[in-house]
């Protein structure tokens, strides 16, 4: 089952945060691509703009509204996500568990949504190879 993890976090802290502290926060994220790549279940990952790069889009009376910022005032933003495809909810939890989320010594949060599969879209079933881990007496 494929899970994506997304990724919310405060965008005033990041002005707060040392390069020391970002930098730590890269290594982390580097080591769970890194890990979930070399397991066959890394599918996606990305960050997001900043939400001041955002753009909403509404229909309205039949015609597209584009306002510029995102949707709602929240006290975190969305930041970016990863999809993994995990055997189960359990080892989705383990997965969100290790990806970072703090910004400037604030804590963020992680929320999982299994992906649903669209039958006749291929690229919605897509999954990549899973490799069971091995180990290192292997």
């Amino acid at each position: 089952m494929r899970y994506m993890m997304l990724i919310y976090t405060k965008e005033s802290d990041l002005s707060q945060m040392s390069p020391e502290e970002a930098q730590q926060i890269r290594e982390r994220h580097a080591a769970v691509m890194h890990e979930t790549r070399e397991r066959g279940m890394l599918v996606a990952v990305n960050g997001l703009g900043r939400t001041h790069t955002a753009t909403t889009v509404r229909l309205e009376a039949g015609k597209v509204l584009a306002t510029d910022g995102p949707f709602a005032e929240t006290k975190e933003q969305l930041a970016g996500y990863y999809v993994l495809d995990c055997a189960d909810l359990e080892e989705a939890i383990y997965w969100a568990g290790r990806i970072p989320t703090s910004c400037g010594g604030s804590k963020g949060s992680i929320e999982i949504r299994q992906l649903v599969e669209f039958k006749g879209v291929p690229e919605s079933v897509l999954k990549p190879q899973r490799v069971e881990a091995t180990s290192a007496a292997d």
